[in-house]
């Protein structure tokens, strides 16, 4: 199975995972995610000074600039065999 179709069958596993991860693990998976699909975010923050989770979302996914879309395949795929147990 190549790294493609491993990270596809890491994103149908996460949505039924046994437990739901904490938010922070959801950002994570979030980040990763868009990381890996989209590269670099390119987009201005949020401008909702309230929308809390917009902002979360954008910095955890700004945090991951610069890292491949190989490497952030290969961390998702981790992160959900981690959380499968």
């Amino acid at each position: 199975m190549d790294l493609k179709e491993q990270f596809e069958k890491a994103i149908a596993d996460s949505k039924s995972l046994s437990e739901k991860p904490s938010n922070d693990t959801l950002l994570q998976l979030y980040s990763l995610y868009k990381q890996a699909s989209e590269g670099d975010i390119s987009s201005d923050p949020p401008s909702n000074p309230f929308d809390f989770v917009a902002k979360a979302k954008y910095e955890a996914w700004a945090a991951l600039k610069g890292k491949t879309s190989t490497e952030a395949m290969t961390n998702y795929i981790d992160l959900v065999k981690k959380l499968k147990g």
